[in-house]
């Protein structure tokens, strides 16, 4: 059964008459059709029963066909896009579903002003179930995505050298990785040095690396619509001992979370398993963020593996794990690694070493 038709058996149990799709990640999941429409209406149109249409800028058009064999309805600026959405209805709507994490109240009152006497409920919760297994096909896509992000980290720890600056190897990772194909990063690509690697979102910047520094590399690749996110920190120059302290504890505390992965096990059992060996360390209080996140077409996506998250794990799900210490006297390490559970286990999408590198 396609996506599309999935969501129409949901309406119809639902006594939906149709559901409006408007984030891009989730236009992109029923069509196939990437696109940022910056602030221009895109969405697509799935009625219970029926055809669905996608509706985007008359720009985009000639692209959308290339994914979605439905009928496209195209807007140009000078139009209301909101009537012409309207009155392409293909159903009666009295009852329709929408995406309350993305509509905005701007967006909802347009809608409401235009069809009048209709309730609006959520349909992100079956969205977010569909999603939450990824299939056969889409493995095949996020396994790509880790793989370049292994080459990501093998470029950036060669361009390490004394002097030269974060910018100008995060510049160097990245030419590099779009070389090779990917269709872009999945979020800006950080690449920190000495104590800035204590700042579990610090900004890269024109600091020169020094002898004596560790050096965090996050990025994430896209390839083909699907998002990796690995995080590896490397050493340059001989590390202290409390540098090296701190990269063994996050090293165990991480391979402690990956090796209990599997089906039936609860999402917040790996962040308490990563962060019991960080506290028994006496880093508890440098821990400061969940353990990992669901990643797929979004980089970040359900399930939140935290401390309170009951949910038990699934086959067919991905997610990172990716503990950290950030000792804003010593330095930071975090290390990640995007993995499926399987129907017996677990399957390390990213492979880079997480041995300590010490350039």
């Amino acid at each position: 059964m396609s996506k599309l038709a999935t969501l129409q058996t949901h309406l119809q149990q639902q006594n939906f008459d149709a559901a409006f799709i408007t984030h891009p990640d989730n236009v992109f999941y029923f069509t196939g059709f990437r696109s940022n429409p910056h602030e221009r209406l895109l969405g697509v149109f799935v009625p219970a029963n029926g055809q669905s249409f996608l509706i985007c800028p008359q720009m985009e058009v000639p692209d959308a066909k290339e994914h979605f064999s439905g009928n496209i309805i195209g807007h140009v600026d000078t139009e209301n896009a909101w009537d012409k959405l309207v009155a392409s209805f293909t159903v009666p709507v009295a009852k329709l579903a929408i995406e309350k994490s993305h509509m905005t109240v701007e967006r909802l009152e347009f809608l409401e002003s235009r069809i009048t006497g209709a309730t609006f409920s959520s349909i992100d919760e079956t969205i977010t179930e569909m999603r939450l297994l990824k299939t056969p096909e889409e493995l095949v896509e996020l396994r790509k995505a880790a793989a370049l992000a292994d080459f990501a980290i093998e470029v950036g720890c060669k361009a390490i050298a004394e002097g030269r600056t974060e910018m100008e190897i995060l510049s160097e990772v990245e030419t590099a990785v779009k070389a090779e194909g990917a269709d872009g990063m999945s979020f800006s690509t950080m690449v920190l040095s000495g104590l800035k690697t204590a700042s579990p979102h610090g900004t890269p910047g024109n600091r020169k690396i020094q002898k004596g520094d560790f050096v965090l590399f996050d990025l994430g690749v896209i390839v083909n619509g699907y998002c990796s996110d690995i995080t590896r920190t490397v050493a340059f120059g001989e590390p202290s001992e409390d540098q090296r302290k701190i990269y063994e504890t996050v090293k165990k505390a991480e391979e402690t979370a990956v090796a209990l992965v599997r089906p039936g096990v609860l999402a917040k059992d790996l962040d308490k398993a990563a962060r019991d060996v960080i506290e028994d360390a006496g880093y508890g209080e440098y821990f400061t963020h969940r353990l990992g996140h669901g990643l797929g077409i979004s980089v970040h996506e359900f399930p939140s593996i935290h401390g309170e998250n009951e949910m038990a794990l699934r086959e067919g799900m991905v997610f990172t794990i990716e503990p950290g210490i950030y000792h804003p006297e010593v330095t930071g390490v975090r290390i990640e690694d995007d993995v499926v559970v399987t129907a017996d286990g677990v399957e390390v999408l990213t492979k880079f070493t997480k041995d300590l590198i010490v350039l």
